[in-house]
């Protein structure tokens, strides 16, 4: 059968070449252009490759990144909800360049009363504010917030130092050589925000009890990176784009009330002096236990634990190495269980603390969703290679820092739940566990190119919430994004653009992105061929820190697979998705040419001459003869039916033809055309169709794999029961 229609697409071929020499006429002088097709390769926009960051997309022989060791002396005061610290900080410059200053992050200035990022605020006025919104908005009423830094010094001298806003610079007594370090002291202290009244990534949550919940991040000085990429990546923090941030070794003691639970970044140095010997017993049972989570505080002695208030302090002392950040959470009232992950022959642990009003909603999952999401993770990168990851409930936030993250999900208060509320949950400590792989370990610049840490998270964590849940409703199938990117081209972004300043900033960084990787997997590359050059992307950029240009490279490097188009129409653009069936001409063999074909024989009649026997095709049924390719079968079935299809594509982007055929006896067959189908023609692709069965419909992406905007036009006949109206109610909805 494939030869009867390579031999009928090859008359066509002929017949319409040999027409449009015959149309030509005289040629007219047209004015030039360059090239615009689709896919053109994107060295026009990607950074030159050099020795550090190489062609292939893989860290080059000349590869540095610096190093930033701190150790730190933290103490929480309960009572005024302040924070205190003095940090030794040792800064190793691997680069190759000399440096005259540092510069440091000073997070928490982003709400001080001084700061900017109110102002760069477009706010009109409204019928009805609240008090507190009134107070912020019109009577300037300070609040308190931001670092308070006490000392800057080195050897115990003063350094020179100028606070702008969330940066500071430390300028250095002599240039940093090559290969050199440099060490100095900050000492600080801040006012912790409520995070549920005022806001934040970070801070307390207060209980009508008196007791608080306090997940802490963004709590001290902390180095800014330094690379050939940026040199100091030193942009403001408005409140958005996250950080980038270099890896280096924390000691950190952390004082806080004597009966607070508490956890962090690293590995606890002085477990048997604040634990009692009944909780070391069931750590010990939970490092053990693979199956189900072991409760170290249960919810009775939470409650117990709640119900008084310490006058006595406790320091907890933790070592962390190569983590690029660090965080901690403490709290009387936390409920605290763990359980042992098997991450191929090695036992990590998965953690999880809460308080009461997290039950019953936490204890059956927050843990078990910890370790499904280790596992998935290190199945498409590398194997987790720090020792726990820890999921802690704050009512309000979800965030995440090197081995500890923040998670909201919180039952009503007689402990009932809907199922919206526990899939925001388990989504949600999937997503923010799976931070530890973006950016976590593999060290994208988030301030930058916020979608390589939420875009290729929010991807991977698909596949992990669907291994937890079969049913699960992710949200960021392509599916999911049509809404978006069918709406207001001038609300709308690209996905390369810088942070601050993108349009509907969760479709754009988060949605977007992973709906699109996940295309990428299914349906243009195939998981096996994905597979393989995502996790070779993870492993090359491990502790390390990539670009955008490193992720399409190594995709490309280690699958053969030239995906420029992609990268450019998905992510340098707005275009949409939109491929529709436009015409079906069935055709019918027959042994008479057509009127200008028999004209076009005697006028070529040695071309033709040189072809030998000829077959036909017509649009006339009348004229049908199906008996006319018997005597060229070589004994195989020769099609009855046959149709020219001509596929439209409205939409600005180039992606496969997805085609179900459904025939007469109600079996339906796929095939799928690369999107190459649109190389030299970017608004139409023809197919021949041919089959002994007749074809009673075609649809085109009948899975909603490719985000097509508008699927009226995807299906023939168009006449009949539009197969996509449950789809499109969703979208209205």
């Amino acid at each position: 059968m494939k030869k009867v229609i390579l031999l009928l697409c090859s008359l066509f071929l002929t017949t319409t070449a040999i027409l449009a020499q015959e149309n030509s006429g005289i040629r007219q002088t047209q004015q030039g252009h360059t090239d615009q097709n689709k896919f053109r390769q994107l060295k026009d926009v990607l950074a030159t490759p050099n020795d550090q960051h190489t062609a292939s997309g893989a860290p080059g022989h000349q590869y540095t990144q610096q190093k930033v060791d701190y150790i730190m002396d933290i103490r929480l005061d309960e009572d005024k909800n302040y924070i205190y610290g003095d940090e030794k900080i040792t800064y190793h410059n691997n680069s190759k360049d000399h440096l005259e200053y540092l510069w440091v992050q000073l997070d928490q200035n982003m709400r001080a009363d001084d700061s900017k990022t109110p102002l760069a605020k477009s706010i009109d006025a409204t019928a009805w504010i609240t008090p507190k919104d009134f107070k912020k908005n019109y009577m300037n009423v300070a609040t308190g917030f931001g670092f308070n830094i006490e000392t800057v010094e080195s050897n115990g001298k003063p350094l020179s130092h100028f606070i702008n806003r969330t940066l500071m610079r430390v300028n250095l007594p002599k240039p940093l050589a090559p290969g050199a370090s440099f060490k100095f002291r900050i000492k600080w202290n801040y006012k912790v925000n409520n995070s549920v009244k005022d806001g934040g990534r970070s801070g307390f949550e207060d209980f009508p009890d008196g007791n608080k919940n306090y997940t802490i991040a963004q709590f001290f000085p902390r180095l800014a990176v330094y690379n050939n990429v940026e040199g100091w990546q030193n942009m403001q923090f408005w409140g958005r784009s996250e950080w980038a941030l270099e890896f280096g070794d924390y000691e950190v003691n952390i004082t806080v009330p004597e009966d607070h639970i508490l956890d962090a970044t690293g590995e606890l140095q002085n477990e048997k002096e604040v634990l009692t010997k009944q909780q070391l017993n069931r750590w010990a049972l939970a490092k053990k236990s693979f199956k189900d989570p072991v409760f170290i505080v249960t919810q009775e002695e939470a409650e117990k634990a709640e119900k008084k208030r310490a006058t006595k302090l406790k320091t907890w002392k933790f070592k962390a190495k190569n983590v690029r950040d660090f965080a901690w959470a403490s709290s009387r009232k936390y409920i605290w269980d763990a359980m042992a992950v098997n991450i191929n022959g090695r036992a990590v642990m998965a953690v999880s603390m809460y308080p009461k009003e997290g039950n019953p909603l936490w204890e059956k999952h927050s843990t078990r969703v910890v370790a499904n999401t280790l596992e998935e993770y290190s199945k498409l990168t590398f194997d987790y290679p720090y020792s726990k990851a820890i999921s802690v409930h704050a009512k309000n936030q979800g965030m995440e820092y090197p081995m500890i993250c923040f998670n909201y999900g919180r039952p009503n208060p007689d402990g009932t739940y809907s199922d919206r509320i526990k899939n925001a949950m388990i989504g949600v400590i999937t997503h923010e566990v799976g931070h530890n792989f973006f950016p976590m370990i593999i060290n994208s610049d988030e301030r930058q190119w916020t979608w390589m840490d939420e875009g290729l998270n929010s991807f991977v964590e698909i596949l992990a919430e669907l291994d937890y849940d079969p049913n699960f409703d992710t949200g960021n199938l392509p599916k999911d994004i049509v809404k978006y990117m069918s709406g207001d081209q001038s609300n709308i972004s690209p996905i390369m653009s810088q942070g601050d300043y993108v349009k509907q900033f969760g479709p754009n960084a988060y949605t977007k992105p992973a709906a699109g990787l996940y295309m990428l997997r299914k349906t243009i590359m195939g998981p096996e061929l994905f597979d393989h050059a995502f996790r070779t992307y993870a492993k090359r950029w491990m502790f390390k820190h990539p670009t955008p240009a490193d992720f399409f490279r190594s995709m490309e490097d280690a699958s053969a697979m030239d995906l420029d188009w992609f990268w450019r129409g998905w992510f340098y653009t707005t275009d949409v998705s939109d491929i529709g069936v436009k015409s079906v001409k069935p055709l019918y063999l027959t042994d008479k040419p057509s009127d200008r074909v028999a004209q076009l024989k005697k006028q070529y009649k040695q071309y033709f001459d040189n072809l030998g026997d000829l077959v036909y095709v017509t649009d006339k049924k009348e004229d049908a003869n199906p008996n006319a390719m018997n005597n060229y079968a070589d004994g195989k079935e020769v099609p009855s039916y046959i149709y020219a299809v001509e596929f439209e594509k409205p939409g600005g982007l180039v992606l496969p033809i997805i085609v179900e055929l459904t025939y007469a006896d109600g079996t339906t067959e796929r095939q799928t055309f690369p999107a190459q189908i649109w190389m030299k023609n970017d608004t139409i692709a023809k197919r021949i169709f041919a089959s002994s069965k007749e074809i009673k419909s075609i649809v085109v992406d009948p899975d909603l794999e490719t985000a097509d905007v508008d699927t009226s036009n995807n299906s023939w006949p168009k006449n009949q029961t539009n197969r996509f109206d449950n789809f499109k109610n969703k979208l209205k909805e």
